[in-house]
């Protein structure tokens, strides 16, 4: 059986410990820790990270391998805004600990950063600004 992974970096940490991250854990399991070559931004109480060529931008998470697509998305997609574009999901490398790549799926931001504070430290849970 082909899995297919998950890449997540704000609420839906399992260290958030809220009822979505309670929720990813029922249909997908935890891999590793990962990180992606992009920039994290505090949008509200939660996060949004966009992608960044630039090698020293990067955005720390969890990657999970999903037990179960259609369930697990039917959901996240809703709760991430996807119909309102606030997140788009898409494919994107993302590197486990010890540096392998992951094709993941993963929910970015799909609106303007321009006026948001920047989390410098690319770690939700532990941002430096």
């Amino acid at each position: 059986m082909k899995y297919s992974y998950l890449f997540v970096y704000g609420t839906l940490l399992s260290n958030a410990n809220n009822d979505m991250s309670r929720f990813l854990l029922q249909y997908a399991k935890f891999v590793s820790k990962g990180y992606f070559y992009g920039k994290l931004y505090l949008i509200d109480w939660y996060p949004g990270a966009i992608v960044s060529i630039n090698k020293d931008d990067k955005v720390f998470g969890h990657i999970y391998k999903i037990l179960d697509e259609t369930t697990l998305f039917e959901t996240l997609d809703d709760f991430e805004g996807i119909d309102e574009q606030l997140y788009i999901r898409c494919l994107l490398d993302v590197y486990s600990k010890n540096k392998t790549p992951h094709n993941c799926w993963i929910y970015l931001y799909n609106q303007s950063v321009a006026n948001l504070k920047q989390i410098f430290s690319g770690d939700f849970l532990n941002p430096e600004y």
